[in-house]
C-alpha cells in the first residue's frame, strides 16, 4: 500500500508563487510580440456628424399640426429652454416652417432618464437643422454628402417625353430638362410619336437614394427624322450647350419687335387706361408707330393665335418654346401667311402697327409671358448665343467627339441587351 507523503507547506506556497510568475510572464510577452496587424481598430459611428456610439436614437416623422415646441416637450426639453432654441435657430431657420411628414431624430444620454442631447430636423432630403440641448445651447444647419452620378437613358416617344421617361422608371423631370437643353431647337409642343432621345445626365443621390437629375451632360433628339446633338461645355466660367460645330444651341430675341419706334408706355401693374379712364395692370410695352409700320417677331416660333380678339384687336401670339410666348397687339393688318400653325423665323415681318381695339392711336402693345406669367419685355433675359470662341474650339471638339461616340455607342445596361 502507497503511503501519501503530505507537501510542506513553504513547498506549496513556491509552487503556486512559481506558476503565477510563469503566467504573467507569458501574457506579458504575448503582449510585446503581438502584431499591429492583430490590433482591432474601432472606428467611430456618425450620424448627422455627430458620434453615436453611445447615444440612444429615437427616430419620428412629423404629424400634422405638430410643432417644435410640441416635440420637444414630449422630449422632456422645458418650455424656456425650448423658447431659447427657437430665438437662436431663427437665424438659420423659422422654427414655425416645421412640416408635417418630415423626419426627426432624438438622440439621448444613456442615463437613468435619458437626458436628451440633440434634436435633428430633416428640412429637406439634403439639409438638415441640428437643435444642441447640451450645456450650451445652439442651433445650426447642415448639407447631407451629396454624390453625382454619370447615367444613361434613352427611349422611343409614343405618346410625350414624360411618358417615355416614367415608364422606363427613369425620373420624368429629365423631360423638364431637356426641353430646356432644346428650347431654341425643337417645337417639344410637335414633338412625335416614333422621335426618339437618347441622353447621359447627372443623378444626384444622397445617403444612396436617387434626390433628383441635375445637369444634362450630352444628348441626341432624334425628331421628324433628324438628329439634333447637345453637349454641355464651359467656358470662361459659363456653361452652355453647343451643337457638334460648337455653335450655341440658344438663340437671343431681339430687343424689340419694330426698327423705328419710340416707347410711348411702359410695363405697369397700375396704369390709366386711356380709353376705359380706370386703373388696371398693363402688363406689356407700348410702342408709337405710324400705321403700316412692320412689326417683326423677336424670336423663332409657332403662330397659336392671329385674329381680332375684343380689347387686344387684330392681335398674334406666338409660342417661342415650352418657357416663352410672345403677343402683338392692336395691328391693322397681318403678313402673308400669318395663321394659326405657321412657323415664324425671328426677324420676320409677322403684321403691322394699327389702332384696332381699345386704342387711342396707332402703336404696338407688346407682351412677353415667361411660364404662362406675363414679365416686363423690357427686363427679358435673352439667353447667350456665342460659339464656342476660338481659343476652346480644341478642348472643346475632344470633349464632343468623346460624347458622341458614347451617344452613338451607348453601354447597355443588361447584359442581354448587347
Amino acid at each position: 500500500m502507497t503511503k501519501k507523503i503530505p507537501l510542506k507547506p513553504t513547498l506549496l506556497v513556491g509552487f503556486s508563487t512559481l506558476v503565477i510568475f510563469t503566467v504573467l510572464y507569458l501574457l506579458f510577452w504575448q503582449e510585446k510580440t503581438k502584431h499591429p496587424a492583430d490590433e482591432v481598430v474601432y472606428e467611430p459611428v456618425l450620424r448627422y456628424g455627430i458620434r453615436v456610439d453611445s447615444l440612444l436614437q429615437f427616430d419620428g416623422v412629423v404629424k400634422q399640426d405638430e410643432t417644435l415646441s410640441v416635440l420637444l416637450q414630449r422630449c422632456n426639453v422645458d418650455v424656456r429652454t425650448i423658447n431659447s432654441l427657437v430665438v437662436k435657430a431663427s437665424i438659420v431657420f423659422d422654427a414655425r416652417m416645421i412640416r408635417a411628414g418630415n423626419s426627426y431624430t432624438l438622440m439621448c444620454r444613456r442615463d437613468s432618464v435619458n437626458t436628451p442631447l440633440y434634436f435633428i430636423y430633416e428640412d429637406t432630403p439634403s439639409k438638415y437643422i441640428v437643435f444642441s440641448l447640451g450645456d450650451s445651447l445652439h442651433v445650426y444647419s447642415a448639407d447631407k454628402e451629396v454624390e453625382r452620378r454619370i447615367e444613361f437613358a434613352s427611349g422611343v416617344i409614343e405618346s410625350s417625353l414624360w411618358n417615355a421617361l416614367d415608364d422606363q422608371g427613369i425620373n420624368p423631370t429629365l423631360a423638364l430638362e431637356l426641353s430646356d437643353v432644346y428650347a431654341w431647337a425643337i417645337d417639344f409642343f410637335a414633338i412625335q410619336k416614333g422621335d426618339s432621345f437618347r441622353t447621359y445626365y447627372e443623378q444626384i443621390y444622397v445617403e444612396g437614394k436617387p434626390l433628383k437629375t441635375g445637369r444634362v451632360v450630352s444628348a441626341c433628339f432624334n425628331h421628324a427624322g433628324s438628329d439634333f446633338y447637345s453637349f454641355y461645355f464651359v467656358q470662361e466660367g459659363v456653361g452652355d450647350y453647343f451643337d457638334e460645330e460648337g455653335k450655341s444651341l440658344r438663340k437671343a430675341f431681339l430687343k424689340a419687335p419694330l426698327k423705328f419706334s419710340r416707347i410711348s408706355s411702359r410695363y405697369s401693374n397700375s396704369r390709366l387706361h386711356p380709353v376705359l379712364r380706370i386703373r388696371r395692370p398693363h402688363h406689356g410695352v407700348d410702342y408709337a408707330a405710324p400705321t403700316g409700320t412692320p412689326v417683326m417677331t423677336i424670336g423663332d416660333g409657332t403662330v397659336t393665335k392671329a385674329h381680332h380678339s375684343g380689347g387686344a384687336g387684330k392681335m398674334v401670339e406666338i409660342r417661342h418654346n415650352s418657357t416663352y410666348k410672345t403677343q402683338y397687339l392692336h395691328l391693322s393688318g397681318y403678313a402673308k401667311g400669318i395663321n394659326s400653325g405657321a412657323r415664324v423665323k425671328q426677324g420676320q415681318v409677322i403684321g403691322y402697327v394699327g389702332s384696332t381695339g381699345l386704342s387711342t392711336g396707332p402703336h404696338l402693345d407688346f407682351r412677353v409671358y415667361k411660364n404662362g406669367v406675363a414679365i416686363n419685355p423690357l427686363k427679358i433675359e435673352s439667353p447667350p448665343s456665342e460659339p464656342v470662341k476660338d481659343k476652346y474650339k480644341e478642348e472643346f471638339l475632344g470633349i464632343m467627339n468623346e460624347e458622341k461616340n458614347k451617344l452613338d455607342n451607348p453601354i447597355k445596361k443588361n447584359p442581354e441587351e448587347l
